[in-house]
């Protein structure tokens, strides 16, 4: 058929095609490419609601690499998905053919042209790698989505990506100077500063089709500036220069494949200045859009109140800077050459919008804790107020700002009409709302209730002008939703123009061209397996194991390439591989719990291979937006696969480690002595399971320990009045790190704390909870709580030593045991940091100009937080600089031979280069065993404990090297 402006598509149904021989065929071209049952489950799903298992994964290695994929899938009729750091939130990096990595080796900036401010990529290249290689020519990338730690520039051009910024600097496709392009039929298209003076034949015949379509185009393209939806055929009218560069701009990789691009760079304004508005709620802050948009800002978003009280309570009430007086808070960011025009500008805008309070913050430290809140928003409200989880599917819709306030008001209405609940934040000077709803996806009815509001959704959004997309693309969750906002005739000719670019229809089948419906393909399914007898409580989900697994939602905060001060997720740094990432072991055990992996479920080797890697250290349960806890997770899995049968000899003995250092303790001398005959030593090593290479190390000696106890049978001497302090001291600090212990006990004393013990030895189970022997952890967290709740329920303060003990009692407890004495315990349990600095009278000793490295335990990180060491060392007056990420330890994880060599690639990706860079009159501070045990292993250097430090016992000179 025709339509009045040209021929109409001639869509094409993209097959499986013959996947087997496709996968022999790069073989024997020496490319990369995994077809397993781990592969395909790991890459079987983004940051969306969608599931689609590919048939294999590529990972090139070059261009040609790209181009000998593309011409074997063309042979062998099989699909091509293009991915980067698979953060798509529509199901655009997803499909079931295969799957293009270009994150793994195709992620380089190329070089930087300082002239044209201009810089050449890869498509894998991560945003964040970009812009730190730009600033440092105090230049940057203008778009900067929330995911730019690790989002890909190739995967930002697919989704014409924007970001909190866009007002000020512009959209992706704003910000494009070239592209070279590897198109369906395997044409070779450059085009703006890449383009070679070549012709190409599908530019000419897009350029035939425009002169043919020009009044849809001009009538239904380009309205408003986040009309992300479809493709953007405005670029190539006339009037705007045929700019197909910019035309293929959010395109989501359904009409060619990316392999380089150049990218306009700017310079950022001198000063910088960030004022929050509070309103009744978000309606009013939307109503409130027009009048800052009257003034040269580049940023204005709105936040809701129920985000920042997710954030109070999982963070604590400090991760929260002071806030204005509101429901909703619209962020509005100005830049200039002066801080006076800046003050100006901001109260004039205070003026025009009549907030119910508003907060100038001018500290970079509360700007940036201020936007990681904004930037977590999918992850923080991915549980709703009813406890239920939160989806994507619906979160990218944008009208015109003007339209704003009545679309959220009318949107609000249809959200009740369908008992759903969703909190609304997002980018509200461009009209960009993101929103996570408690979708039902159990059941077929769930499924068609949640179809039948994304229809309703799509003709408001139409009625009020606007987008389905915004920036997101239209993927999976989308693309049969075109038909509410574009006529027949636009959507004949986005076929045509794929037909056009790949007439085969293999790249990215059923986006934006032939969709599916938006409902089908939904990896949220009933779980059949594992529902029940679980060894771990679950308190904060209901559907126990499965929900918890499919918190992850796959923003994918773990593949950022550089995670600076956060620590998951440490064997993906050391690998690369998304299997070793949260989200990829998180994928896989929701293949496994849904059936997707077959019969075997937990049990299948995919799962095996997913979770090998994981160090149990808990950096996913507080940098995680979603609050994934891959730990425990972990020790679930285990828990079931061994009920009732033989475990790992590991699991006896470096497992059960606390019950065999008992006896040892009765016979240090004996133990030392036999440890040190060298003959003896690796056997000893493989009887417990582990690396030959580890040194065993030495048992505290029985004189060591009478002195320490002696000394807290000495504490609390002076005035009646005395403070007092429960002594959590854990197995590891007592069998090995009496020195320690012998510190912590000196600050009590001298600050004035009467130090009581337990009756009885008690463990907090951490060695069984790790090993998935949860009847075992459990056991011994019941004795430990009938020992120590008596002091808690005196108000008692329970000291721990050992970061990792410290946050069992704190975080596993809970996890095992459901009482009232437990939570008792867990809420009285305190690190030596926070006694010390809620302390009044506490006066630490004089630190002035000392240098401080310190290696936070991940424990430590993800379940105290670190910031009140850091506070009581710079009350001090000492300089404190953090190592990020794991030391590699991670208790028994690098103990054994398999992960020997992957502990110290970990340890390689932050710690170690930081020793290495530390001066000598500098203290280097780790107060867990795990991490002293690492860095005295592969380091001239010796780590203390802070107790150590504040007793006067860890100096530079004695932490320039190891002590004889």
């Amino acid at each position: 058929m025709t339509t009045p402006d040209g021929p109409s598509a001639l869509p094409r149904s993209a097959t499986r095609g013959d996947s087997v021989s496709l996968v022999k065929s790069l073989r024997r071209d020496r490319i990369a490419v995994d077809d397993s049952e781990l592969a395909r489950s790991t890459y079987s799903s983004d940051a969306s609601i969608y599931r689609v298992a590919p048939a294999c994964v590529a990972f090139p290695q070059s261009s040609e690499e790209v181009e000998a994929i593309v011409i074997a899938c063309r042979e062998y009729r099989v699909p091509i998905t293009s991915r980067g750091a698979g953060t798509s939130i529509a199901g655009n990096a997803i499909g079931p053919g295969v799957v293009i990595d270009h994150s793994r080796h195709l992620n380089q900036v190329l070089g930087i042209d300082l002239d044209a401010s201009t810089a050449r990529v890869q498509a894998g290249t991560a945003h964040a790698t970009l812009q730190r290689q730009a600033l440092s020519h105090q230049l940057r990338f203008g778009p900067d989505p929330s995911s730019h730690s690790r989002c890909t520039i190739g995967g930002m051009i697919g989704n014409n990506a924007c970001g909190s910024r866009a007002l000020g600097y512009g959209r992706t496709s704003d910000n494009i100077a070239g592209l070279h392009v590897l198109t369906g039929s395997g044409e070779h298209v450059r085009l703006g500063s890449l383009n070679t003076g070549n012709s190409s034949d599908a530019v000419d015949s897009l350029r035939e089709l425009t002169s043919r379509s020009l009044a849809t185009i001009r009538t239904e393209f380009g309205k408003f500036g986040r009309q992300i939806s479809g493709y953007s055929l405005e670029h190539l009218l006339p009037e705007n220069g045929f700019d197909v560069t910019r035309a293929l701009v959010g395109t989501e990789g359904t009409l060619g494949v990316i392999l380089e691009a150049d990218v306009q760079l700017v310079r950022d304004a001198t000063y910088r200045l960030l004022i929050v508005l509070g309103f009744e709620n978000m309606i009013a802050a939307a109503a409130a859009v027009p009048e800052v948009l009257r003034f040269p800002v580049i940023t204005c978003e709105g936040l809701d109140r129920r985000i920042t009280d997710v954030v109070s309570a999982t963070r604590g009430p400090s991760a929260v800077p002071d806030m204005p007086r509101g429901g909703g808070w619209l962020f509005v960011e100005v830049v200039g050459e002066t801080a006076g025009e800046l003050h100006d500008l901001v109260d004039a805008i205070r003026v025009a919008t009549n907030p119910l309070g508003a907060r100038v913050v001018d500290s970079a430290a509360e700007m940036a804790a201020l936007w990681k809140i904004r930037e977590d928003g999918s992850g923080l409200v991915a549980r709703s107020e009813s406890g239920r989880p939160a989806h994507a599917g619906w979160e990218d819709a944008a009208v015109p700002p003007t339209q704003l306030a009545n679309y959220l008001a009318e949107f609000e209405e249809l959200l009740a009409d369908y008992r759903y609940h969703g909190v609304p934040y997002g980018h509200f000077g461009d009209g960009c709302v993101h929103v996570r709803i408690d979708f039902d996806f159990t059941d077929h009815s769930g499924r068609d209730r949640f179809g039948q509001f994304l229809i309703d959704s799509a003709e408001l959004v139409a009625v009020h002008g606007g987008s389905m997309s915004g920036e997101h693309g239209d993927g999976r969750a989308r693309s049969d939703l075109l038909k509410y906002m574009y006529s027949p005739n636009a959507l004949a000719l986005f076929g045509a123009v794929k037909h056009l670019f790949d007439p085969l229809g293999l790249l990215n089948p059923g986006v934006i061209t032939d969709p599916a419906p938006v409902a089908r393909d939904i990896r949220y399914e009933k779980a059949p397996l594992v529902t029940v007898d679980l060894g771990l409580l679950y308190a904060h989900d209901s559907d126990g194991l499965v929900g918890a697994v499919h918190r992850c939602t796959g923003v994918g905060r773990c593949v950022a390439p550089n995670p600076g001060a956060s620590v998951m997720c440490p064997s993906f740094q050391a690998t690369h591989d998304e299997k070793d990432s949260t989200r990829g072991r998180a994928r896989v055990l929701q293949d496994a719990l849904t059936g997707s992996l077959g019969r075997a479920g937990i049990s299948s080797p995919a799962v095996r291979d997913a979770l090998d890697l994981c160090l149990s250290c808990k950096g996913c349960r507080s940098d995680c937006p979603t609050g994934v806890d891959m730990a425990a997770y972990k020790s679930e899995v285990l828990f079931q696969q061994y009920k009732r049968k033989l475990r790992p000899l590991t699991h006896y003995t470096l497992g059960q480690l606390p019950r065999w250092l008992g006896f040892a303790r009765r016979i240090p001398h004996v133990v030392n002595a036999v440890g040190q005959i060298t003959v003896l030593q690796p056997i000893i090593k493989r009887s417990m399971g582990m690396d030959t290479r580890r040194p065993l190390p030495q048992l505290t000696t029985a004189s060591s320990r009478r002195r320490w106890q002696s000394a807290v049978g000495r504490s609390g001497t002076g005035p009646s009045n005395a403070k007092e302090v429960l002594l959590f001291v854990d197995s590891f600090s007592d069998s090995f790190s009496a020195e320690i212990v012998s510190a912590v006990v000196e600050v009590l004393s001298d600050a004035g704390y009467r130090i009581h013990l337990p009756s009885t030895p008690v463990c907090c189970g951490l060695t069984w909870t790790s090993t998935g022997q949860l009847d075992g952890a459990r056991s011994r967290m019941l004795k430990t709580v009938r020992t120590l709740a008596p002091y808690a329920e005196l108000g008692i303060p329970i000291l721990g030593i050992e970061p990792s003990c410290t946050a069992a009692l704190r975080s596993d407890l809970g996890d095992l045991v459901d009482s009232t004495a437990a939570r008792t315990v867990a809420s009285a349990t305190v690190t030596l940091a926070e006694l010390l600095n809620r302390d009044e009278t506490f006066v630490p000793v004089d630190l002035t100009g000392l240098q401080i490295l310190a290696q936070p335990h991940c424990h430590h990180h993800a379940v105290m937080g670190w910031e009140q060491d850091r506070q009581l060392l710079e009350s001090a007056g000492a300089h404190v600089r953090t190592v990020g990420g794991c030391c590699g330890l991670a208790g028994n994880f690098g103990i054994v031979p398999e992960h020997h060599d992957v502990s110290r690639a970990v340890a390689e990706t932050q710690l170690l280069p930081g020793i290495r860079d530390l001066p000598t009159d500098a203290v280097l501070l780790a107060d867990g065993f795990s991490c002293r045990t690492q860095v005295e292993m592969f380091s001239d250097r010796s780590a203390y404990h802070l107790a150590q430090l504040l007793a006067g016992r860890a100096t530079p000179d004695s932490s320039a090297q190891k002590s004889g």
